[in-house]
């Protein structure tokens, strides 16, 4: 199977199956000499493992991430990096009254007719649980980042009709649902529970502030940097939309409220707006990034629902096993981790754009 792998100087490979021995990822570009360990990355698996809430697959799986690879005595080597997540609470089982059903909402006829086969156990690759590898690259990218004095802030920015009205970063980690309102969030619980007794799921929207990002970095033409951000997130199973800045809303706007105007600030270029999401021509212009995800309700529901089976057959299907009613609380680490993927390549590639930075090189050089 190719498309496997994202990134030209950071790049990663995912691999693995929901159902299978395990999954995992190859990290390839990753600078030698940061610091990084299994907790490391333990701390971005705890956000997306299962179990967390009743509003989350009641899957037992602990995602205990284990570093196969590239980092020696607690430090990257600066060769591939290659990690693991063994899968323990595989209840295949439950899928096999749908081995010959097509279900409604997932990859399932897709890949029937490009492969002829397909592995119906939670969805084989196209399921969730691909994420894991995103996840775990993720979690090296941030913190190379970090050491770059940029930071991802992500969110659950809505959930079903029910959106944040105020941003409040210390609560986030305060409700099951990632919201950066405890008010919010409890309008929103109160949603879900109406979901589940109607044997139903729900959607919503995740929002990512990136800060710290100097001017520049991107392309103009087909490697802008939303546009790689806008792969990256839609590469997302769940995904079915993306904006930056006003968005969708900017179709609406006219030219003279859209625009941002420059300033100096503190004696360096700025804008009083940020309409834009911080991405100009393809290149960041200074700003905090800020754009948005839209995630699709679960399509696995328990309630009777009309399909086709690989015979041609109509069917009824319901679908039993375990499923989370809404995916966007676990989805947030992984929108924050691909946008850490994509930044941190972004940056890289743009290492050595101008012939200053060779000379500089070449002066490093010369002292050794």
């Amino acid at each position: 199977m190719s498309g496997s792998n994202i990134g030209k100087q950071f790049q990663i490979t995912t691999w693995g199956e929901s159902h299978g021995k395990a999954l995992g990822v190859v990290v390839d570009g990753c600078p030698a000499g940061v610091p990084l360990c299994e907790e490391d990355i333990q701390v971005f698996m705890n956000r997306r493992k299962p179990g967390q809430s009743k509003y989350t697959t009641a899957r037992q799986e602990g995602d205990q991430i284990e570093i196969l690879s590239g980092v020696f005595e607690g430090m990257t080597t600066g060769t591939p990096i290659s990690m693991m997540v063994r899968n323990m609470d595989q209840k295949s089982r439950d899928y096999s009254n749908i081995s010959e059903i097509f279900r409604p909402g997932h990859a399932d006829y897709g890949f029937w007719e490009k492969y002829g086969i397909r592995d119906y156990r939670g969805g084989g690759r196209s399921s969730g649980r691909e994420t894991i590898g995103r996840v775990a690259a993720g979690a090296i990218a941030s913190k190379v980042l970090e050491e770059l004095g940029i930071k991802i802030l992500t969110y659950a920015k809505k959930i079903g009709p029910v959106e944040a009205e105020k941003i409040r970063p210390e609560e986030i980690n305060e409700n099951a649902l990632y919201m950066p309102d405890n008010e919010a969030a409890a309008r929103a619980t109160a949603y879900l529970e109406e979901c589940m007794r109607a044997k139903d799921s729900a959607g919503g929207v995740i929002e990512c502030v990136i800060t710290g990002m100097p001017a520049g970095i991107g392309d103009p033409v087909f490697d802008k940097l939303d546009a790689c951000l806008a792969k990256a997130i839609f590469s997302i199973g769940a995904v079915k939309g993306f904006e930056i800045g006003d968005g969708f809303v900017a179709a609406s706007s006219n030219g003279s409220i859209n625009n941002d105007p420059f300033i100096m600030e503190d004696g360096k270029v700025a804008k009083a707006t940020n309409h834009a999401g911080g991405i100009l021509g393809g290149m960041s212009d200074g700003s905090p990034i800020v754009f948005r995800a839209a995630i699709k309700p679960t399509p696995s529901i328990s309630r009777p629902q009309h399909t086709v089976d690989i015979y041609g057959q109509e069917k009824e299907i319901e679908i039993h096993g375990r499923h989370d009613p809404i995916i966007v609380p676990r989805a947030v680490v992984v929108v924050e981790s691909m946008a850490a993927i994509t930044v941190l390549d972004a940056i890289l590639c743009d290492m050595g754009v101008r012939l200053q930075d060779l000379k500089e090189f070449k002066e490093k050089c010369t002292k050794y």
